[in-house]
């Protein structure tokens, strides 16, 4: 068996998001990933089983990496509204710096069966397990973790996609989309 190479694995999981961006789950193949990865198709099965493993597999990798991006900025001894805003603000950071990997993430997501096989992944444990505690301890609106998610990362793409906005006006939207979360999800919220 031919030993792995860390440097082929990137060039590979950079085709897949590439190519998966271009021309969808369905057009893109083991071959056109090869073959823009610089790499022989056999190659590729020395590091994922199959196409539907691999997508999984790199799914899983960039969600659980995005998740973590956003949490590990976050220290317990942060008030409600700081975290609420860093969450924010790093979400929106990440979607801007790293275009293509966020929208194979958003198009994976929206793949049912794709999504659905991916099993438990530790990164939502830990956001969930975050909101429960900020529940627990009263800083957040006991609310359901999936409204939560809705109202604090949806709007967030609706501002980091829009590419003819100026960075001063992103910025300003940013800022009163915190203030407008901060005032429905925080108890007793004064600023």
């Amino acid at each position: 068996m031919r030993k792995k190479d860390d440097e082929k694995q990137r060039c590979i999981k950079n085709a897949v998001v590439q190519l998966i961006l271009e021309e969808g789950f369905q057009g893109t193949s083991i071959s056109k990933i090869a073959k823009a990865a610089g790499v022989s198709p056999a190659t590729v099965y020395i590091y994922y089983e199959n196409k539907d493993a691999m997508l999984r597999d790199i799914y899983q990798e960039y969600a659980e990496d995005t998740i973590q991006y956003l949490l590990q900025c976050l220290s317990p001894n942060m008030a409600g509204e700081e975290i609420i805003a860093k969450l924010i603000r790093r979400y929106y950071f990440f979607i801007v710096e790293n275009k293509e990997v966020f929208h194979f993430i958003e198009q994976f997501s929206a793949c049912p069966v794709l999504h659905s096989s991916c099993g438990s992944m530790k990164g939502p444990a830990d956001l969930n397990q975050l909101l429960a505690d900020l529940k627990k301890q009263q800083i957040l609106n006991d609310f359901n973790n999936d409204n939560l998610y809705a109202i604090l990362f949806s709007p967030v793409k609706m501002i980091a996609i829009k590419t003819c906005d100026s960075e001063n006006t992103a910025m300003e939207r940013l800022n009163e989309l915190i203030y407008i979360i901060q005032k429905a999800l925080i108890k007793d919220f004064k600023l």
